[in-house]
């Protein structure tokens, strides 16, 4: 019956039009969203999740693509890194051009919240680990311990 009505409703508009419609697709509202198409399996290439804008069927978020591109990654390594399809990181990278101005500002939104949550967990650390670095050492382990302080005299000197 769903995949009746999933041919009937492909067959009856071009992808611009169910773009524009603002229709309902698999719980995903599309209004408003310029690009957002279908994929051939019938998902939407992209869906707004609790985590934001992902790449229909993974769990990967348009903004993690946006990382790679803001780092001057080809699209093809991008895909092979998140083991996408060419039709899964198409989709992406249409969508991102398509929207670029309303991705580009939910994008500063996640990597605000990307550094609060880097901050909170430093700062968090910091004193645990300085707490562990005046633990004394185990001395069952003096021979590692001694390497180890060699190499990092090592890694000092090389820097210096």
């Amino acid at each position: 019956m769903c995949e009746e009505w999933l041919a009937q409703f492909e067959a009856a508009w071009t992808t611009e039009e169910r773009s524009l419609l603002g229709v309902m697709y698999d719980g995903v509202e599309l209004q408003g969203a310029k690009g957002m198409t279908l994929a051939s399996n019938g998902q939407a290439a992209i869906v707004r999740t609790e985590r934001g804008l992902t790449i229909g069927g993974t769990r990967i978020t348009v903004y993690e693509v946006m990382d790679f591109l803001k780092a001057q990654y080809p699209p093809k390594l991008i895909r092979d890194k998140f083991n996408l399809t060419d039709e899964q990181i198409d989709s992406a990278l249409s969508y991102l051009e398509a929207n670029r101005a309303q991705v580009e500002a939910e994008y500063q939104e996640v990597l605000q919240t990307r550094e609060e949550i880097r901050s909170y967990w430093e700062e968090r650390n910091h004193n645990r680990l300085a707490r562990i670095a005046q633990m004394p050492r185990q001395m069952e382990n003096k021979e590692l311990w001694a390497k180890l302080e060699a190499q990092k005299a090592k890694r000092v000197a090389q820097t210096e």
